[in-house]
């Protein structure tokens, strides 16, 4: 018999959508069970951290990637690369023989990375042990907060490789080697003032190295290197390079022979002169090339710690003296250009003459006046006569024209820092002193380059040149300028002829040399006191001249500062050893119709 719709167990069949409501009333029934929605209330305590938590990441990831994006990439590349200078080459500085005065050798700079140094002291011992110093003055650069620091620069290179064998050897990490050059002078502290100095960041500090450090110095390059959290390279990380670009050569009119010898007898005679300092220029009238200059004190590139500031400049181009008797030179070449008188015009010359409040006298001695010509007052080297020649002949005017054509006054244009422009009154402040006086050389105070560049004038047939050092750059040749003609060819072998009367006859006759045809002029320069007025016994001596005479091919200028000693005796001995070097040095032949046999002379010693 079939069973009755009825369940097992009496109770009547339910449908589908009546048993889940029945289910879902059993399970709210019992202990522990969910509410209404479905979650038990662990399950929603579970659920709201969860949301809270993607909430505060959320937050915190719109702060970096949008608000804070910018600092954080800052910090990010200063944590993970470092940049470090590729130096560049420095050019190569040649005489004019192709003789190397300066040249870049390889070296290397040590840095190191302080993070990833274990044993401070160790490092520090074996770089001091090879560098000099203590280990003191390594342990600060090693320990400091950073990852990267520079250990020393321009380190030769077998010495930076004993370090680094003897690091690996004991193993010890964290010291690094970069390719670098360093300047070196394989004549020593031969024509170091010229030349100058190189700091250890590669730029010139002073002379030619200086000036021309644009030329010589090239571009600077970089690297940069990516670095891990502690600023180690990441071996196969990005490795940027800029390539450095090397400095240009240079060629420099610059004798290395003559400097040699000009130096040795400059410093020589300071000694035996009782000078303070002398100065030397050799030079090619012509063209305006430096064969040589140096004053004392020479400077020492190797001994830089105990070299003085004022070894490390040339006295001849930045510092100023009254020129004295070498002066009347200009003088008498400004009268004889106006067509004022001749070297044989004769003048009464008296014993003394008023220039101003001042008495002018000279050193030789006379009874009374005395008729000179031009000739013999050059030769004489009378103060009195050209005195007397500027005030009463020349006149003010001309005679301050005359001066400022011949530059004086006046940069030269020479190729070196720190040229003196001087100290000489324009005619519009002239006093009644000025022209007396100046027209012999005091009252005014100069450089002697300008000197230089105006005897110049007169061997080159009045015509200015440059004083100048470079001869060409990066293989290529350099014009120097030429200035308008200052006097004509007839007025300079007119005062030619005159300064070759002064070699054989006058006051330059200790300066001439052999079988060489020498115009020069002495002067002996009185020097002035800081508290007014002249120093007694303190002179500027000096003499300069050019060979031979028809033909100039050298001009020699050399001056004692601060000696006892007049020019005869001291400056024209001088002039004669360094002419003769530089004459045979430059193959200059002889005059065969020089004769060195002299006429009884009643010179002053000026």
């Amino acid at each position: 018999m079939r069973q009755s719709r009825q369940g097992r167990r009496g109770m009547p069949e339910a449908s589908y959508d009546e048993a889940s409501r029945a289910r879902y009333r059993a399970r709210a029934s019992r202990p522990g069970g969910s509410g209404p929605g479905g979650f038990d209330s662990g399950t929603r305590v579970i659920f709201i951290i969860l949301m809270v938590a993607f909430a505060i990441v959320a937050g915190r990831l719109v702060w970096l990637q949008v608000i804070d994006s910018s600092s954080l990439s800052e910090a990010a590349e200063q944590h993970r690369t470092n940049v470090i200078t590729l130096h560049a080459k420095r050019g190569t500085i040649y005489d004019r023989n192709g003789n190397v005065l300066a040249m870049s050798v390889d070296c290397k700079t040590i840095y190191c990375n302080p993070k990833e140094i274990t044993d401070p002291s160790g490092v520090a011992k074996i770089l001091a042990a090879n560098l000099g110093g203590s280990v003191g003055d390594y342990t600060s650069v090693l320990t400091t907060d950073s990852t990267f620091a520079y250990v020393e620069r321009q380190v030769d290179t077998d010495v930076a490789d004993t370090i680094k064998q003897q690091l690996s050897d004991a193993n010890l990490k964290g010291v690094y080697y970069l390719d670098d050059t360093k300047r070196v002078y394989p004549y020593g502290d031969v024509a170091s003032q010229v030349l100058g100095v190189v700091g250890s960041d590669g730029d010139g500090l002073t002379g030619l190295e200086y000036y021309y450090n644009d030329v010589l110095s090239g571009t600077d390059g970089q690297m940069i290197v990516e670095t891990g959290l502690t600023g180690t390279p990441i071996a196969g990380g990005t490795s940027q390079v800029t390539e450095a670009k090397n400095g240009q050569d240079m060629v420099l009119s610059i004798d290395i022979d003559i400097q040699e010898k000009a130096e040795e007898v400059i410093s020589k005679a300071v000694g035996d002169y009782e000078a303070d300092s002398g100065s030397v220029m050799v030079t090619n009238p012509k063209t305006g090339e430096i064969y040589a200059a140096c004053s004392t004190p020479l400077a020492k590139l190797s001994d830089l710690a105990n070299t003085s500031s004022d070894a490390l400049t040339l006295k001849p181009v930045t510092a100023s003296y009254e020129p004295g008797s070498m002066f009347k030179i200009l003088t008498v070449a400004i009268g004889v250009e106006n067509g004022l008188f001749n070297a044989d015009s004769i003048y009464n010359v008296p014993m003394q003459i008023l220039a101003g409040d001042d008495w002018v006298t000279d050193d030789d001695v006379r009874s009374g006046a005395e008729d000179m010509t031009v000739r013999t007052m050059l030769v004489r080297s009378s103060n009195v006569g050209v005195s007397l020649l500027a005030q009463e002949v020349i006149g003010a005017q001309r005679f301050a024209e005359g001066v400022d054509k011949f530059g004086i006054g006046h940069t030269t244009g020479i190729d070196y820092p720190g040229e003196a422009t001087g100290i000489v009154t324009s005619y519009e402040n002239y006093t009644g002193a000025t022209l007396g006086a100046m027209a012999f050389g005091q009252a005014l105070a100069v450089p002697m380059v300008q000197i230089v560049r105006a005897f110049g004038i007169v061997a080159n047939d009045g015509i200015p040149t440059t004083p100048h050092f470079l001869i060409s750059k990066g293989g290529e040749g350099v014009d120097w300028p030429t200035g308008d003609q200052v006097i004509s060819k007839d007025t300079a072998d007119e005062v030619t002829d005159m300064m070759i009367s002064v070699m054989t006859d006058g006051t330059g006759k200790r300066g001439q040399v052999d079988g060489y045809t020498i115009a020069g002029k002495t002067g002996t320069g009185e020097q002035a006191s800081e508290s007014g007025g002249y120093q007694a016994g303190k002179y500027v001596s000096s003499l300069c001249g050019f060979a031979n005479a028809e033909d100039p091919q050298v001009l020699v200028y050399v001056g004692l500062n601060g000696t006892p000693h007049l020019a005869l005796s001291s400056a024209a001995p001088t002039f004669k050893e360094i002419m003769e070097a530089a004459v045979t040095d430059l193959g200059i032949s002889p005059d065969a119709s020089t004769t060195t046999t002299s006429t009884k002379s009643t010179s002053t010693t000026n």
